[in-house]
Parts: C-alpha cells; structure tokens; sequence
C-alpha cells in the first residue's frame, strides 16, 4: 500500500473508533446469545455425525434446528443444506404459505431482482406465484428511498396473506431496514389485519443488531447460510424460523408433505454449520468493521456512500455510487486482485440469469457466491452503484480498500 493510502486510511480509522466500540459490543450480545443456544441444547460431538439415504433420526440436524429457533426467538427453524439460495428459501417460504387467490404484498417497493421471476413480474410466469394464481401488489417507495408506513393502511387488506419485509436494499438505492423500522411496519400491518403473515428477507442482516425481526413481531424469516449466519465457512444451504405452523408448511415445500423437516440427510455438513453459526457473530463484525472503513474512505475521496458512518446499520452492505461505469469496473477489479481466490482474474460486465441488467461482480471466495466473504458487484445502469459486501476479517478489507487508493489516486 503507498505512503498517501496509508495515510487515509489512518485518518478514517481515527474518526471510526466510536463506531467500531458499538459493534464490538454487538457482537459480545450476539455471541452470548448463540452459546446460550449451544448450552441449551446440549451440543456434542455426536451432533456432528451424519447419517445417509432419508436421513431419519439425524441428531445433529435436528440439534441445528433447535440452535436456529433458540438464537431467533422462534417457534421452529428448518436449516437445510438442500436450500440453493437465499431466493429458495424465500420461495419456500411464499409458496408453501400462499395459495390460488391469495394476495402477497411486497412493503418496501420492487423486490430483490432474482424475487421478481419467483413473483412472476417477469421470466417463466406458469413457474411463478403469479402463475399459481396468487395476487400480488407492492407499495411505492417515498421519494424512492423510504418505506411509506401510511400507505401500509391502503395496501394491506382483509384479502392480504403474506407481507414481504426485505430487510436489505437489494440492488437499489433505498434505505435499508432496520430492526426497530421492521417492528413499527409489522405493528401497522397487524393493525390492517391480524392474520397477514409478517415474513421478513433477512438476507445480510443477521447479527448486525442486537435483535432480530423475530424478536419485534415478524412471523416468520428466511435466509443464506452461505451469508451472514454460515460464518463464512458453510458451504451451502439457507434457514427459515418463526412460527411453527409456517415453518412447517415451509418445509413440505422443500421436501414433500408427510415429509416436512423431518428427513433429509445433511451429508456431513452438521458439524460446519453449527461451527459456522458460532463463529458468525465474530464475523459479521468484521465485515461490518470493513463497510465503515470503505464508507468513511471513499466519502473522503469524493464518492457518495450509503449508509453513512453515522447512521444505524442493520446490514452488511456498503453501497458506493461511482456516478459513471468506469470507476465502478475499477472498483470490481482491485477487489477481485486483493482476492486469496482467482485474484489473476479480471472481472468483466456480463449477463447473470435473473437480472436484466448486466452485472460486473468481484469475489474470489473460498466458496463460490459467498456474500460474508469480502466481494463486490454491481449492474451496468446509472447511477452506477458498487454493492461491496463481506470480509472475514477487517484487515483483509483495509487492505483490499487500500488498493483501490493506490489505483484511483495515482
């Protein structure tokens, strides 16, 4: 790294002490409340044992299980290897819960991109909700940055089922959710109608608080164990927890009805998750640690940063709006060259099935797609905004930031 670099760097760094003590604190609530989960069901070794074929009377699954809904205050949690995605958990989830006629309201405006070929707005439609006869509507964004909590009252009705609360912005510019925003929207849609199902994309939101929306009223929530809760170190597969009755129709649509959560052999991977939801909290501060050093250092250069490092975080994205294409392949590339994985490689914009938009994206991960790894991506469309997310450890992302200074101050 060159003498200049450095020195910004330094200068960042003073200014985010304070900020640094409160995640530090974060994750010492976070940690204690995952050993408690791990004392209260009696982790042994015998957990990390696998069996084969149906996978009946797999004790470390089910041991899992019960880690998951303990840490999340839940009813009941299904933690699976055979998930693919964050995006097949949360179709699990809407599909096992919405039926023929049926109405799902999205809160926080368009969905995650990969959401809408699930939705239907586009893609396959006999595939989709839409296909199976599923109504769906989404409420607008104010000013195109804020949740419109007085639209909840028009929106939400006596026909509404599900309520999708993204907890992260996607690829868009929108503010991201908040813990304590989740409970006021979940507060007002239950006021409209009790029986809609609150269900929350929790996907790069976990342990970045101190709670989680289980914990202010959500119904239900899903996510990747290939982010935040696998500590970087699971290799596949996603988790849903909250109220027994939507878990459980969840899972018949992961396996089969008369099936649910009770077969399916995890194929040795019992010891790493439950290895990884431990190590998680750990890790999800350092990554947050890197997002705060990246927004503090490129605020200082000139670039326009989101969330600011004075404001709450509730993710481990960092959005950085580069204005114009060239800054932003820049960005991707000095992340891919900083990589322990195909840093000899060059990132260059392409088509990836589910997006419209072409996406350049940067992460030589140990394993492949991991977002708790430090990577970054974007799509080719102005504003022209890098979604740099992930960092095992916060020297990992100084040093990965410092490069980028070398590069564009040069």
């Amino acid at each position: 790294m060159k003498e200049k670099s450095f020195e910004i760097i330094k200068q960042a760094e003073n200014k985010l002490t304070k900020q640094f003590e409160r995640v530090a604190h974060i994750a010492f609530v976070n940690q204690e409340k995952v050993l408690k989960a791990f004392q209260e069901v009696k982790i042994g070794e015998e957990h990390f044992y696998s069996v084969s074929g149906y996978g009946h009377d797999d004790l470390g699954r089910e041991a899992i299980d019960n880690i998951f809904a303990k840490v999340f205050h839940a009813e009941k949690a299904i933690v699976r290897n055979h998930f693919v995605s964050g995006t097949h958990t949360l179709a699990c989830v809407l599909f096992g819960n919405l039926r023929y006629g049926e109405e799902l309201v999205s809160i926080a405006g368009a969905p995650y991109d990969t959401m809408e070929e699930v939705i239907g707005k586009r893609g396959n439609i006999r595939a989709s909700l839409i296909g199976h006869g599923v109504k769906y509507k989404e409420i607008p964004l104010k000013d195109g940055m804020d949740v419109d909590l007085e639209a909840i009252d028009d929106y939400i009705t006596k026909d509404s089922k599900v309520a999708l609360i993204q907890r992260s912005r996607g690829y868009s510019l929108r503010k991201p959710l908040t813990v304590e925003m989740i409970a006021e929207i979940v507060k007002r849609v239950k006021a409209k109608n009790p029986d809609c199902i609150c269900f929350v994309d929790n996907c790069y939101g976990e342990f970045v608080e101190e709670l989680e929306p289980t914990d202010v009223g959500a119904d239900i929530l899903a996510g990747s164990l290939i982010k935040n809760p696998g500590g970087g170190i699971v290799e596949t597969g996603g988790y849903i927890a909250g109220k027994e009755e939507f878990v459980d129709m969840a899972a018949m649509r992961l396996t089969a009805p008369g099936i649910g959560s009770k077969g399916g052999a995890m194929l040795n991977q019992s010891r790493l998750i439950l290895q990884g939801i431990f190590m998680a909290p750990a890790i999800v501060a350092e990554a947050v640690k890197g997002a705060l050093l990246a927004a503090e250092v490129l605020e200082m250069i000139g670039f326009k940063t989101s969330p600011l490092v004075d404001e709450k975080r509730t993710d481990i994205i960092q959005t950085i709006e580069f204005g114009s294409p060239e800054p932003l392949i820049e960005f991707c590339k000095t992340l891919q060259s900083y990589s322990p994985v195909d840093s000899y490689l060059t990132p260059i914009p392409d088509e990836v099935p589910g997006y419209d938009d072409k996406l350049i994206m940067a992460g030589g991960s140990f394993i492949e797609g991991s977002t708790i790894e430090l990577s970054a991506d974007g799509p080719l469309r102005a504003p022209y905004v890098a979604y740099m997310q992930g960092g095992l450890n916060y020297s990992h992302v100084k040093l990965a930031i410092g490069g980028f200074l070398d590069s564009y101050l040069k």
